[in-house]
């Protein structure tokens, strides 16, 4: 079993032509919100995916394998329901409805500018039937929303930090100072890892 332990998002800084050479391997929803797990890639081999715990794997990341050999992710079609406003007396509004009530549910859900699409459900199917949407079951690519934690932090401090005062220059500000470019010095930074915050 060859093991991975790495992701790159997207193949990001990869050459074009080695992501495109790489292996592939095909897998669904179910499986690339896990952490861990089995897959067979294109070449036949088995591998024993381990990221770190929350990593979400997308249609297009590429998985580095201990050899050093990579291995292109693509989203499979799986079943999910595409919702569209009513053709005939429906809006784009209606869309932003339906996923401000799945999103109050906790639902994966992806977002399109003319559809949503979600899991099967036959509950959450006749929910958005009755609000007039559009609901249909088909094979398609399932990439939702990564939630609010998934990309990019920030910061919800008590006290947020006192604005600098503005210096202004002139005959008075009494210390000696240059207006010829300085030189720009390096300077060490710590980077810890993103923890989700609660509030």
């Amino acid at each position: 079993m060859l093991q991975i332990s790495k992701l790159i998002s997207q193949g990001a800084g990869l050459a074009p032509v080695l992501v495109k050479r790489a292996a592939t391997v095909e897998l669904d929803w179910d499986v690339r919100q896990k952490s861990r797990f089995d897959a067979t890639d294109s070449l036949g081999r088995l591998l024993g995916v381990f990221l770190p715990r929350g990593t979400l794997v997308r249609g297009g990341d590429v998985l580095l394998a201990e050899d050093g050999s990579m291995i292109k992710v693509i989203a499979a079609p799986q079943a999910v329901l595409r919702i569209t406003a009513c053709a005939a007396h429906g809006s784009a509004f209606d869309l932003t409805r339906a996923a401000y009530h799945l999103g109050n549910r906790h639902v994966p859900i992806e977002l399109k500018p003319d559809h949503l699409k979600i899991e099967p459900d036959h509950v959450l199917a006749d929910m958005l039937r009755s609000m007039h949407l559009t609901v249909q079951q088909v094979e398609e690519t399932f990439e939702p929303e990564g939630g609010a934690y998934s990309a990019g932090g920030h910061s919800h401090a008590a006290t947020p930090a006192p604005a600098p005062t503005p210096h202004v220059h002139g005959p008075d500000c009494n210390h000696g100072h240059s207006h010829a470019p300085q030189t720009i010095q390096p300077v060490a930074i710590q980077i810890h890892p993103r923890k989700p915050h609660s509030h």
